[in-house]
């Protein structure tokens, strides 16, 4: 296999970080006074202040000026349809450019690819409902969120209690979703709710996706879910109080949502592991160069075997995890299922991120607790990441399902 990248992919990576160092590095620095602090990130109810989503908005819609927010997007609905390689090459390059803990950047400049902006679940709504709610979706005015997981369904996705009942010409949606991206600021929520009780118990469907857009009746975010080290974030919970849609609204056929939903999961886990890996380059890059300059014992510590150690195994761990992604994305770009060696790449890829961040932080010493070299931030993302998209042990729940299915080819 030849993992050479196209010359048109690597033009759009060099002129993807020519946009960020030209347009939003200057606009982080204009604003660092807002940006630095979560005190002035946040308002009390750990929703973004106007400014900053003002500011995140303006980056979008540059980003889609300049046709970067839709490279990834499904080519039936107007995007650009990359690839699966290149979007491990893209999300790779711009996490290591960029680094962690950057609001203005990471899910905004290149969009979460099943969440945000042209996601391949759109492909499931009716042309003409599409249609109508294509301009702003594509030009990053409009924002969506994937509402799947519930307070008792996260990786056991059959105790979902969200339902749907017909009524007249179309649907009224009752339930709770949580832990959903993107819910407190999104004009349109894509819902998945059980159509079909008897369906559902036997898992054989039951599930339908609808398009809704989050200024409906009785459509609500109550909450905000503040994660690990945060005072505010993207996450929220979603409440639906008897919210009334048309049936022209409708992801896909009736009872057939889980596959709707899994097609946009299995997207998101492929880009996961791209910025995985690119965070793990950036972090073992800054550890590389501390270790050449600090000094202990009268030399550097980059002299020190217990040092070139931890700098070693963690660009195993990185060459491991990127083979592995782009064999994976090759594999997409065949046309294969790869349902075994999706899980495989995600487990893998957020725990390689967790082990190098760590590592880099030890090579650092003291300095790598501090704010300062965002290497904290990067530890705390990194722990994150094992949990969203299906948890490490619910990847190795599908990767020993599928083996003994007989799919024990690797």
């Amino acid at each position: 296999m030849d993992f050479t990248i196209p010359e048109e992919v690597a033009a759009v990576g060099d002129a993807l970080l020519k946009f960020i160092d030209r347009e939003i590095v200057p606009l982080e620095r204009d604003h660092a006074h807002l940006l630095s602090s979560e005190r002035r990130l946040f308002d009390e109810s750990g929703r973004y202040v106007p400014e900053v989503l003002a500011l995140r908005k303006q980056v979008r819609m540059r980003s889609a000026e300049l046709g970067f927010y839709n490279l990834f997007g499904d080519e039936r609905i107007g995007g650009d349809g990359l690839g699966a390689v290149a979007a491990v090459y893209l999300q790779d390059l711009l996490n290591e450019h960029c680094g962690p803990d950057r609001s203005l950047i990471q899910t905004v400049v290149l969009p979460s690819p099943f969440t945000n902006g042209l996601s391949p679940v759109l492909t499931h709504l009716p042309t003409a409902t599409f249609r109508r709610y294509e301009e702003g979706i594509r030009n990053g005015s409009s924002i969506l969120c994937f509402a799947l997981s519930e307070p008792d369904a996260g990786s056991d996705i059959h105790s979902m209690k969200t339902r749907a009942v017909r009524q007249g010409a179309g649907w009224v949606i009752n339930g709770t979703k949580q832990w959903i991206t993107n819910s407190p600021y999104a004009d349109y929520a894509m819902v998945f709710a059980i159509t079909n009780d008897d369906a559902f118990k036997a898992r054989k469907g039951g599930v339908t996706g609808f398009f809704v857009p989050t200024n409906s009746p009785g459509f609500s975010v109550p909450s905000i879910i503040p994660v690990m080290g945060h005072q505010g974030g993207e996450t929220g919970i979603i409440s639906l109080d008897n919210v009334h849609v048309d049936d022209d609204m409708r992801l896909g056929e009736v009872d057939e949502g889980l596959a709707v939903a899994l097609q946009g999961v299995n997207t998101g886990r492929l880009s996961m592991a791209g910025s995985c890996i690119g965070l793990a380059r950036w972090a073992l890059r800054q550890a590389t160069e501390y270790a050449k300059v600090r000094k202990t014992f009268g030399k550097p510590i980059a002299e020190h075997q217990a040092v070139q150690f931890l700098l070693a195994d963690s660009a195993i761990d990185i060459y491991a995890a990127k083979c592995m992604a782009l064999n994976l994305a090759w594999r997409i770009d065949e046309g294969q299922t790869a349902i075994k060696e999706t899980s495989i790449v995600k487990a893998f890829a957020t725990e390689m991120l967790m082990r190098v961040m760590d590592r880099c932080m030890q090579v650092h010493g003291g300095m790598g607790l501090t704010n300062e070299l965002r290497l904290e931030a990067g530890l705390r993302y990194a722990r994150l990441l094992r949990i969203p998209d299906g948890t490490s042990e619910i990847q190795r729940r599908a990767i020993a399902t599928q083996m003994l299915r007989g799919d024990c080819e690797f």
